[in-house]
Formats: structure tokens, C-alpha cells, sequence
């Protein structure tokens, strides 16, 4: 095999190391995906100021470098500051749709660390680079949706399931409501009204 050869092949893969590292660096936050509890207003107000100051932090530690490296720094501090964002907003709004804009930013700060990472090589090599990383963010992309869509769908069943309990619950309640008059007819005088009123109090009828 050629040197030519071979130093292509290594630059393949060090391009898809590259796609696999951010890929693996910017995973969601499952716990923020999936979370139950709302955060408070508050809390993400907070949470989107430490952000832009852990950017600022970040972004200043890049200055320092120069060229590809001093890139690649920046748009790391700027995927973080956008998935923390994110995650923030996802706990805040605690939505399926909110949860899946989470883990879309995860998703495009990978790809965006990973076209920097992807300007070291030439060629092929990079061509190939830059494609592994669009399919990765279109990949997680549809993840993400169709996740979201089966949450939705998961909510709308719940939604319809207690609309039906509450209706059956109802018609239970007047269907009990109707023996309970239709048994005070056996009375007479006071003793069927007191019935009567004892039958609405408890079935929460006027």
C-alpha cells in the first residue's frame, strides 16, 4: 500500500474520531429528556444567565489559540451555552416538543464542533468528514421526533382516558342519584323530603 494511501486512510479515520468525540460529548441530558418535574421561573432565568456567563468564560479561555483549534474552541463554548439553554427550557415549559428542542441542540452543537473538527483534513478525507457529521444531526434529528410524536400521542391517550373516567364517573353518579329518589318515593310527608335532600347532599345535586 502507498504512503499516499495510508495517509489517507488515516486521516479517514481521524476525521470520523472526530464526528464519534463530539457526537459523544454533546449526548442529551436523558434525565432533563425525560424529566417530570417543571422547573420554576425563576430557576430558568438563572439557568439562562449562567449560561451566557459560562459562555463569556469559555469563549475568553479560547483567545489564547489561534487557527482550526481557536474554531473548534469556540463553537464547543457555543454548543454548550445553547444546549444549556435548551436543557433549561425543556425543564421550564416540560413539553414533548420543548424536550425534543433539547436534544436537537445537543444534536447541532455536535455537528457544528464536528464541521470545525473536519477543517483539519483536506480531500476526501474531509468531504467524508463532513458527511458522517450531517448524518449524524439528521439521525438524531429524527430521534428526536419521532420520540417526541410518541410522547404526544402517549399524552393524548391519558388526556382521553381520564375525559372518559370523568364522563363514566358521571353517569355512574346520576344513574346511583336516581335510585336513591326513586327509593324516597316509597316515603311520604317530611320523611320523603328529608330523603330527597339527603339523596342531593350526597350526590351533590340542587
Amino acid at each position: 500500500m502507498s504512503k499516499l494511501m495510508i495517509a489517507l486512510f488515516v486521516a479517514a479515520g481521524l476525521g470520523y474520531a472526530g464526528v464519534a468525540s463530539a457526537a459523544q460529548t454533546y449526548a442529551p441530558n436523558t434525565t432533563v429528556a425525560s424529566a417530570s418535574a417543571s422547573m420554576t421561573k425563576e430557576s430558568y432565568t438563572q439557568a439562562k444567565r449562567d449560561a451566557d456567563a459560562q459562555y463569556k468564560t469559555d469563549k475568553e479561555r479560547c483567545s489564547s489559540m489561534s487557527g482550526n483549534a481557536k474554531d473548534i474552541c469556540i463553537a464547543e463554548a457555543k454548543g454548550k451555552e445553547e444546549i444549556a439553554k435548551a436543557e433549561a427550557e425543556a425543564a421550564y415549559e416540560n413539553t414533548p416538543k420543548a424536550r425534543e428542542k433539547a436534544r436537537v441542540a445537543h444534536a447541532e452543537a455536535a455537528y457544528k464542533v464536528s464541521k470545525e473538527k473536519c477543517d483539519d483534513l483536506t480531500g476526501n478525507p474531509k468531504d467524508v468528514c463532513v458527511k458522517e457529521a450531517k448524518a449524524a444531526l439528521v439521525r438524531a434529528k429524527a430521534d428526536a421526533k419521532v420520540d417526541r410524536v410518541a410522547m404526544d400521542t402517549r399524552q393524548q391517550a391519558a388526556n382521553k382516558q381520564a375525559d372518559a373516567s370523568r364522563e363514566a364517573n358521571a353517569d355512574k353518579r346520576d344513574a346511583d342519584y336516581k335510585v336513591a329518589i326513586e327509593k324516597c318515593d316509597a316515603l311520604s310527608g317530611p320523611s320523603k323530603d328529608a330523603c330527597i335532600g339527603n339523596a342531593k347532599a350526597r350526590f351533590g345535586k340542587t
